[in-house]
């Protein structure tokens, strides 16, 4: 598994592993599930999918939605099944930044199997987070003391879960971690100067490659109002070709707001000690890790 946050390097190093090992790249990026966005999910280019299979990407459409336990029953099943054809296929390679995805199968996240239920949430989101949250206090009061009280995205997702099932998200949740070894390796940047600057080049690399036509396309075949054309990298294009600001004012706002998410990302990974750590700048860096890697499978 290769962890770490945007910008630090992680597709080029899984890339060079996978070649090594002979194995193939299972994502773990929440945005590069979705068909269509490309550019601004930094997704592997057509020939970098061509030297290594890839798994994970392209599997639904921007209008459909991806839940945490399909993600998580998808890449348990490649874990379990293989997809190359010999006798004793080398272990896939997760690789992403989306620190959930990891989690539910690294360590085996129970997850509630409800799907969303739109028409449910926008009925409980109407009566404000105040009143919806005291409703959770009422029917799952450990679930309540684990979700900040603004929080309304988990106060609704819990809710949700028990009205559809009856029994409260306290009690469907927990872990049950796969029976074999993991390797897991997180890649940072220990100058925050360096991954600025790692940021900023990749912004510019995205503008380059056509990231304001993506948005434009993905905006004029479905709606300004796609929830996905509101995240990271597409919000600022959209406020570009709103007028909101200029595309100059845009970049540095692609700038900042990664930025912003790398912070948390990291603050997110560095919560697990099971993370052989390892500094994305470093001249030695694929060296390094593949001599991990070795020490792993001799193991």
């Amino acid at each position: 598994m290769i962890c770490g946050a945007t910008a630090t390097g992680k597709s080029g190093l899984a890339l060079a592993l996978a070649k090594r090992l002979g194995s193939v790249i299972l994502s773990a990026d929440s945005r590069q599930v979705y068909r269509e966005l490309d550019i601004g999910t930094a997704k592997p280019s057509a020939s970098q999918q061509q030297e290594v299979p890839h798994y994970l990407i392209d599997i639904c459409d921007p209008t459909e939605t991806m839940t945490l336990a399909d993600y998580q029953q998808q890449a348990q099943a490649l874990i379990a099944s293989p997809p190359l054809p010999e006798p004793s296929p080398p272990p896939p390679l997760l690789v992403g930044g989306t620190g959930l995805y990891i989690r539910s199968v690294v360590q085996g996240l129970k997850i509630p199997r409800v799907a969303p239920q739109q028409e449910l949430r926008s009925q409980l989101g109407a009566l404000g987070q105040a009143q919806i949250y005291a409703f959770l206090q009422q029917v799952d009061q450990d679930a309540a003391e684990k979700i900040h009280f603004n929080d309304q995205v988990r106060t609704l997702r819990a809710l949700e879960v028990y009205y559809v099932t009856g029994c409260p998200i306290s009690q469907q949740q927990g872990e049950n971690p796969p029976n074999y070894p993991i390797l897991q390796i997180g890649l940072e940047c220990s100058d925050s100067n360096a991954l600025t600057s790692r940021i900023a080049q990749r912004t510019e690399q995205m503008l380059a490659a056509g990231l304001v036509a993506e948005v434009e396309t993905l905006s004029q075949k479905y709606g300004w109002d796609l929830p996905l054309l509101d995240t990271l990298g597409y919000q600022e294009i959209k406020q570009y070709l709103a007028g909101e600001v200029s595309l100059s004012e845009a970049k540095d706002l692609i700038v900042l707001h990664t930025r912003q998410f790398a912070k948390r990302q990291r603050t997110w990974f560095r919560a697990y000690p099971e993370i052989k750590w390892f500094d994305a700048d470093n001249s030695d860096l694929l060296a390094q890790v593949w001599q991990c890697v070795q020490e792993f499978i001799d193991i």
